[in-house]
């Protein structure tokens, strides 16, 4: 047999024998590039196993050259789960990010509605994500990195959360793409008893937005919790604008203007 048949039978398997090895080191993810580099295969050989492999691994869009490992156990949802590569991913992305929202509340224990899509914060506008089952949104925030996080709990590889200060803030400022505002305080009110106020201080400090400051502080009176609103009174400037509460309502009655805050409540979401 010629010394070719010899390079090309070796090779046969490499892509499987790649995906076996990053599992057992406890990485579902792997990028084109990683796979050539440690496999020795052409592009065109690599898409071709890659192909045969089916729905073993799937990519994670078609602009990226990014793939999951499927493991049996997750044959029925299409996709691993979003704890296990979420990380890799932006890292191969060179971007920041950490879970948001809805799901970011979920993670601390809110679940007033399941949702369902992973919602994400990130740096820059991505399109959506879907694998199998999974579907990913991106968000936008410009100041990311000054967000306060923290490793999700529990998770199957490292994965960052917002603190609940800062997912709590986030559904404030986020309320008209995530459902409205009523939907915003539903979420947020199981997180209140997690939030103290050296955390909200910190989180008003690195968002620093007057506005949606206005609209959680007027929140946090309403749901009770005054000593946090304290808080966000004590940091807001002492002038300020009068907003609405609701940027999405279809009526937009002109309404008594709540103080100190300077919101016009509306959206019924607290009336009695």
């Amino acid at each position: 047999m010629s010394t070719l048949g010899l390079t090309k039978d070796r090779q046969v398997g490499a892509v499987l024998a790649f995906a076996d090895t990053r599992l057992a080191a406890g990485h579902v993810a792997f990028s084109m590039s990683q796979l050539e580099k440690e496999t020795s295969l052409t592009v065109s050989a690599a898409k071709s196993q890659l192909y045969r492999l089916g729905h073993k691994i799937v990519r994670i869009s078609k602009a990226h050259p990014f793939f999951l490992i499927v493991s049996p156990e997750h044959f029925s949802r299409g996709s691993p789960p979003v704890d296990s590569w979420l990380d890799d991913y932006f890292q191969w992305l060179g971007h920041p990010y950490y879970l948001a929202l809805q799901s970011a509340a979920s993670a601390h224990g809110s679940n007033p509605q399941s949702i369902q899509m992973i919602q994400v914060m990130t740096d820059t506008p991505r399109r959506p994500v879907t694998v199998g089952k999974l579907h990913v949104v991106f968000f936008v925030k410009r100041r990311i990195q000054d967000t306060p996080t923290q490793p999700l709990a529990n998770a199957f590889a490292p994965t960052r959360v917002s603190t609940p200060a800062a997912t709590t803030f986030d559904l404030i400022r986020y309320a008209a793409r995530i459902g409205g505002i009523g939907r915003a305080v539903e979420t947020l009110r199981p997180l209140l008893s997690l939030i103290d106020q050296t955390a909200l201080r910190a989180v008003l400090e690195a968002e620093g937005e007057t506005a949606t400051a206005q609209r959680l502080g007027y929140v946090l009176e309403k749901t009770g919790k005054a000593r946090l609103a304290a808080v966000v009174e004590n940091w807001l400037p002492a002038k300020r604008p009068t907003i609405l509460l609701a940027t999405t309502s279809a009526n937009r009655p002109t309404g008594p203007t709540a103080l100190p805050w300077r919101i016009v409540d509306n959206s019924g979401e607290f009336q009695s």
